[in-house]
């Protein structure tokens, strides 16, 4: 898979070895991969092959009775749910729910950044990319967020702080104008990476928004697109 498709908050801090470290245990490096393949196949529109692996991942961390562990799993499926739109609002993570109680508090801080509801206190605890966005001042302005949603690097955090973002218009200071760019980002980042879910849905958003703004010639090119993307996944 793509290194940019890897999950955002799983086990890879718990996967670092040195040199003179004894190897991580299997159970780490098979949830490890199995988050990283159901990641990458969700992505593509694989639902078959993403079902498989994510039960593979929790089967692995069962195996600890570590509910923080489990929770990053689920935590990732819904990062990855969030950054396709694949979620309601406000979102909800409703496998993270029976585990908030034992998870500990990088965990209960991500999950309410995917419900857009982080507070000052929890960027600390968030994962890097997500920390500039987590808690925005609508004073900043639409032109600085887009800023700093470019400056992530890695396209998979960059979809799920964009998804972030979109859950909080027009409270972060975007207007409904400026989705469209918001959108445009979306689906470059998609794009690039041959994300068809993701892709679909961000092209879907660009269409109904370029149509309720007026601007018809971006509506019929989003419409092309989309058209182009299903036929591709025939």
């Amino acid at each position: 898979m793509k290194r940019g498709a890897a999950a955002l908050l799983v086990l890879s801090g718990f996967l670092a070895g040195c040199a003179g470290t004894p190897p991580p245990p299997d159970w780490q490096m098979n949830a490890q991969s199995a988050v990283d393949r159901a990641t990458s196949a969700y992505l593509e529109g694989n639902t078959r092959v993403a079902d498989a692996e994510w039960a593979r991942a929790r089967s692995a961390v069962r195996s600890t009775g570590r509910a923080d562990l489990l929770s990053r799993v689920e935590l990732s499926r819904c990062a990855a749910q969030l950054a396709s739109l694949d979620v309601s609002r406000p979102v909800a993570c409703p496998a993270f729910a029976p585990l908030a109680q034992d998870a500990g508090p990088p965990e209960q801080a991500y999950a309410r950044f995917l419900a857009g509801q982080a507070t000052p206190a929890d960027v600390a605890l968030l994962p890097a990319a997500q920390q500039a966005l987590a808690v925005w001042d609508s004073a900043a302005g639409a032109a600085q967020a887009m800023d700093r949603l470019r400056a992530i690097g890695e396209p998979l955090p960059r979809l799920v702080a964009a998804a972030a973002l979109l859950q909080r218009l027009p409270s972060a200071g975007l207007q409904p104008g400026d989705g469209l760019e918001l959108a445009a980002l979306a689906i470059e980042t998609a794009s690039a990476q041959g994300w068809r879910r993701p892709l679909l849905a961000w092209l879907v958003l660009q269409e109904s928004w370029a149509q309720q703004a007026g601007n018809t010639a971006l509506a019929d090119q989003a419409r092309r697109r989309l058209a182009l993307v299903k036929g591709a996944g025939g």
